[in-house]
């Protein structure tokens, strides 16, 4: 199969990007619900095939961390998703995987530290100059 193809057995549809939109909108309530900070929004569909979007924010302390993520892991169960969590316990990072969004919630220190908007911040619209260099 080439890489551009989608496999007949998953094809996206409209009813799976309405889906993928309700549940960012889903996250997204949860982490204003409860006050998150520097909330941003990444439309990873053109760099990964592990989510279409990751939402990312920092909380103010390990307590606010968790709670956050509390919040984001009870909305999604009530709308009948499963998510799957890490790091719930320490609440320095939490990561959650809605299945086409992720989260991440993490401590000020952390998110100054691993800077993952940077490793996410490719322009994939624009020329690829890497070949050129060479």
């Amino acid at each position: 199969m080439a890489a551009d193809e989608t496999p007949t057995d998953m094809p996206h549809t409209t009813a799976n990007a309405a889906s993928d939109n309700a549940t960012l909108r889903l996250a997204l309530d949860a982490v204003e619900e409860l006050k998150g900070e520097s909330i941003k929004v990444l439309d990873i569909t053109q760099l990964t095939t592990i989510a279409e979007h990751m939402v990312i924010c920092t909380g103010r302390s390990g307590r606010h961390v968790k709670r956050i993520g509390e919040t984001v892991i009870a909305n999604a169960k009530q709308a009948g998703l499963s998510p799957r969590v890490e790091g719930l316990e320490q609440s320095e990072w939490v990561l959650i995987d809605l299945n086409g969004v992720l989260v991440h919630i993490m401590q000020p220190v952390t998110r100054a530290y691993y800077q993952i908007e940077k490793l996410w911040d490719v322009d994939v619209a624009g020329p690829d100059t890497t070949s050129a260099a060479h």
